[in-house]
């Protein structure tokens, strides 16, 4: 791009499909035991029916997106959200509600994953390292800002208002979609056709330097996730502390990506990402590995104070292995590329949740090792790539 001021208009755009498709779950999150009991259904089937949908059908748009340009699916993208939106407000069943909530899922992955690979198309790595750290920063301040919106629809109005916002914020990201370039022109777009462009993930697959940084990333996740799913019980059932503090003591870590990922804009202008990865890949893996050996003590600090350092690398390790991963691969892969990483992130979520429930997540015990296990494993695969 030739202006920083079109530069920041793109980033504005980029950054609100980000968070409006990030507050899809965040924002009813406080709705949940008022919808479970009007509905008389589990209202968990809503998340896990979102992030398995929000997690494979990055891997259709991805070719799409290849094949016939960014803006397009980012169009469909947002109409079919907001379908989804007045569909769930619609409801008046948990059978319903999870069926809309799939639908929400088909559309809502094509702003972050297209938002990925348009920064890729138009900028080097290490200009898109930090494009992605403040996308990382919009994404962190989602889990914070999405409940308390929430909360403050319920002190108003029902569970239903809350979808009927998130139809209007997708009308809103639908016209703001006009002010976005086109990143892939037609003379770079693939040429094959879209079914056959799916064998663009079997040579992503066999790429060993692609996927290590996108194995980096993703193994990395299955901790994070892990952290995000079991900590609430860890917390406040193990532990004992009042539900009241959890918010403060999971917004801590949230307050340490930000910082890590304002702190990276600056480092990429200076060291070469792959160094960068490694580093935070080693203190994270450090950190995990203090939290494995400590949280036996009894004590609630062995636990904040490691998964703080834990959590707050991913300010770092997130934007790094995004823009290297995708900097290494074809320009007419890059859609495909950027929704196979964005397919492993959320698919990871779904591994760590059946992995805590496997092994008690109501026990510091599974969520460390766990926690250990992975990021080690995203510190060699970091590794392995210098």
């Amino acid at each position: 791009m030739n202006s920083s001021k079109t530069s920041l208009s793109f980033l504005v755009v980029l950054s609100a499909l980000m968070a409006c498709t990030s507050l899809s779950t965040d924002v009813y999150l406080p709705a949940m035991p008022t919808m479970e009991r009007q509905l008389h259904g589990d209202s968990e089937l809503t998340i896990t029916g979102f992030l398995i949908g929000f997690a494979t059908m990055q891997l259709v748009w991805g070719p799409i997106s290849d094949r016939i340009g960014r803006k397009i699916p980012l169009f469909i993208g947002m109409a079919l959200f907001a379908t989804g939106s007045v569909g769930c407000a619609m409801s008046d069943t948990m059978a319903s509600v999870v069926l809309w909530r799939v639908f929400q899922a088909v559309s809502a992955c094509v702003g972050p994953m297209l938002s990925r690979a348009m920064i890729s198309d138009l900028f080097g790595s290490s200009q898109a390292a930090q494009m992605l750290s403040t996308l990382v920063i919009i994404m962190a301040i989602a889990p914070i800002a999405g409940p308390l919106l929430g909360g403050a629809i319920l002190e108003f109005g029902s569970w239903h208002g809350i979808f009927w916002l998130m139809a209007l914020a997708s009308a809103v990201m639908f016209a703001m979609i006009f002010s976005l370039p086109e990143t892939l022109p037609p003379q770079k777009r693939s040429t094959k056709p879209i079914v056959s462009s799916f064998r663009n993930y079997l040579r992503l697959l066999q790429d060993a330097k692609f996927m290590r940084y996108t194995l980096s990333v993703t193994f990395f996740y299955v901790a994070a996730y892990a952290f995000i799913t079991g900590s609430s019980f860890v917390y406040i059932d193990y532990f004992g502390i009042p539900s009241k503090y959890y918010g403060f003591l999971f917004g801590i870590n949230i307050v340490g990506v930000m910082a890590l990922s304002f702190v990276n804009k600056k480092l990429v202008k200076r060291y070469a990402l792959n160094r960068l990865l490694i580093v935070s890949a080693l203190v994270a893996a450090l950190a995990a590995s203090v939290l494995f050996a400590f949280f036996k003590t009894g004590d609630v600090l062995g636990v904040i104070i490691p998964m703080f350092f834990v959590f707050s690398m991913n300010g770092i390790i997130a934007s790094c292995s995004n823009a290297a991963a995708l900097d290494s691969v074809p320009q007419e892969m890059k859609g495909s590329a950027a929704a196979l990483i964005g397919s492993l992130q959320y698919g990871s979520g779904i591994l760590s949740s059946a992995m805590l429930a496997a092994f008690s997540a109501a026990t510091p015990w599974a969520m460390s090792w766990i926690i250990a296990l992975f990021v080690w494993l995203s510190a060699l695969a970091a590794y392995f790539n210098k």
